[in-house]
């Protein structure tokens, strides 16, 4: 018998960890970090719900922060065991944990300073540099499609995920409880869509007794797009944004989409099917990422461009100091900025975001996901004014969308990639996904043919017992975070009130009725 936790990524889209016993081991399959609303975030300075110290190995499946950002901080508490993964991935840790750590200490230091303000006591940085370093120690790459024995008895090996540079599914099989049979289960990471530029399609084999899959997408479908018909929309929006005299402002992941978004305006510039103008990256961590992608050049797919020219052109401008950031929000027109993070949810986003988005001649160009509760999400829903770092702008940029720069699976794709690893033994389950997504996934799944109880939807803190052919759910850990929160939560509610009030408060016809407004308010309260 095997039991298999899902410690997050279960009902929500980050956090991703499961612990698999089996076999007489302990073993983690990611440690990400939590995004998201802030009581979500909360989640990141709380106790883990298991012994960090008991897990003997981990697998990584990509570089991803919420699925590696909690790796220091299970050093810091006990795990001294190997962290398997591929070289790409490796390579990226190296430089995004340690901005990770630098983002944990300056969150720190900023929650500090109000609590002194309080006559509370400090409080420390979820982790380190040095728990960092640690870390870095720690890591042990391997190829893909070549198995390992991490320990006795227990056999891995790396699928490609087609997600991001080094992305990967893990496949494992272990004795079954009796010793007379071998049980394989097929954890698929995050999986990429069929076109996209530097990476194959993913690929694993068939017929597990478990799998777990991701749903980010399960309620979604792109249009169908080559990669030249999603560079010509690109060029599209480039030129109706260029053309109406303000920037484009583009929020973008600084791993794998920053450098996708250089990769297609690098073509755009050398074929003159743009206006020629220069394009800042401004983010430290996305500029050392683009420097991993130039080392891995050999290994990517789908390049319209020689490796020695690959973000290299003269109009590129990739921004590492604090100053050159700043003195980009003097120049008004004309410019393409790409920034993280990708949802516009911290970050030197939020400075371009603030400085463009009340100019009605700018454009805020979402290129990705936007998950609930981030200022991402609010914009796009088309919210008139939005709150950014304690003050309230007018949306008065075109504020665009551009979907197939998504490196996640959409719908139909993921449907195939599952159906292409059947027959299934035992059960599949939907993680990493928010609930309406995995509902309609698995809807979806059972009018294809699998069994209705075959399709299981685990909750946060859920262990399930693996036994032949089934899986019983052994119940929850105590509840971390109640359900209804895991996607937005009261600060954000608190957020969209002040938004609504202020509107309220400028339409009013005089003072008098503002002052009615406010005395109404008080009474309420």
């Amino acid at each position: 018998m095997a039991t298999l936790t899902f410690h997050g990524a279960a009902g929500t889209v980050t956090g991703s960890c499961s612990l698999v016993e089996a076999a007489s081991t302990r073993f983690l399959i990611d440690c990400g970090m939590f995004q998201g609303n802030k009581t979500i975030r909360a989640l990141n300075d709380k106790p883990f719900p298991f012994d960090p110290a008991e897990a003997r190995f981990l697998m990584l499946t990509h570089a991803h922060i919420d699925h590696s950002g909690l790796l220091p901080k299970l050093v810091k508490h006990g795990f001294d065991g190997p962290i398997y993964c591929t070289a790409p991935t490796a390579d990226l840790l190296t430089f995004m944990l340690l901005d990770s750590a630098k983002i944990q200490k300056s969150n720190a230091e900023r929650y500090n300073r109000k609590r002194q303000r309080k006559g509370e006591p400090p409080v420390d940085p979820i982790y380190t540099e040095e728990h960092v370093r640690e870390t870095l120690h720690l890591l042990k790459p391997v190829d893909y499609d070549a198995w390992f024995e991490p320990e006795t008895g227990v056999h891995m090996r790396y699928w490609n995920a087609g997600h991001m540079l080094g992305s990967a599914s893990v496949e494992m099989k272990f004795p079954s409880a009796d010793g007379k049979n071998t049980m394989r289960i097929l954890f698929s990471g995050d999986i990429g869509p069929e076109e996209k530029v530097f990476h194959p399609e993913p690929d694993a084999e068939a017929g597990f007794d478990y799998i777990v899959c991701e749903s980010t997408y399960g309620d979604r479908e792109r249009d169908d797009y080559t990669l030249e018909k999603r560079r010509e929309m690109l060029r599209k929006e480039l030129v109706r944004g260029l053309s109406a005299g303000g920037n484009v402002v583009i929020p973008a992941f600084a791993v794998e989409r920053s450098q996708e978004l250089l990769h297609d305006i690098g073509v755009l510039l050398a074929e003159g099917e743009i206006p020629h103008t220069t394009v800042f990256l401004d983010s430290p961590l996305a500029k050392a990422v683009t420097e991993v992608f130039i080392k891995h050049a050999h290994t990517l797919d789908d390049i319209s461009v020689s490796e020695e020219t690959l973000f290299r052109d003269s109009r590129f401008r990739l921004v590492q100091d604090v100053e050159e950031s700043k003195a980009i929000n003097q120049i008004t027109s004309g410019a393409i900025i790409i920034s993280a993070s990708g949802m516009a949810d911290a970050g030197r986003i939020q400075h371009h975001i603030k400085n463009n988005i009340w100019r009605s001649n700018a454009t805020i160009l979402f290129v990705g996901y936007q998950a609930p509760g981030t200022l991402g999400h609010y914009i796009t829903s088309g919210e008139p004014m939005v709150r950014i770092h304690g003050r309230e702008y007018l949306v008065k940029a075109d504020i665009r969308q551009l979907g197939n720069y998504s490196a996640h699976a959409d719908q139909g794709e993921l449907i195939d990639w599952i159906m292409a690893r059947t027959p299934i033994a035992g059960r599949i389950f939907l993680n990493h996904g928010d609930d309406d997504a995995r509902e309609e996934l698995a809807r979806l799944l059972i009018e294809r043919g699998l069994q209705p109880e075959a399709v299981v939807l685990p909750q946060m803190d859920e262990a399930f017992e693996l036994v032949a052919g089934d899986a019983r759910s052994k119940g929850r850990l105590p509840e971390r975070i109640p359900r209804g929160e895991l996607l937005t939560d009261w600060n954000n509610d608190y957020a969209a009130f002040i938004v609504a009030l202020t509107q309220r408060l400028n339409t009013a016809a005089d003072d008098a009725e503002r002052r009615s407004i406010i005395e109404s308010l008080r009474k309420a309260l």
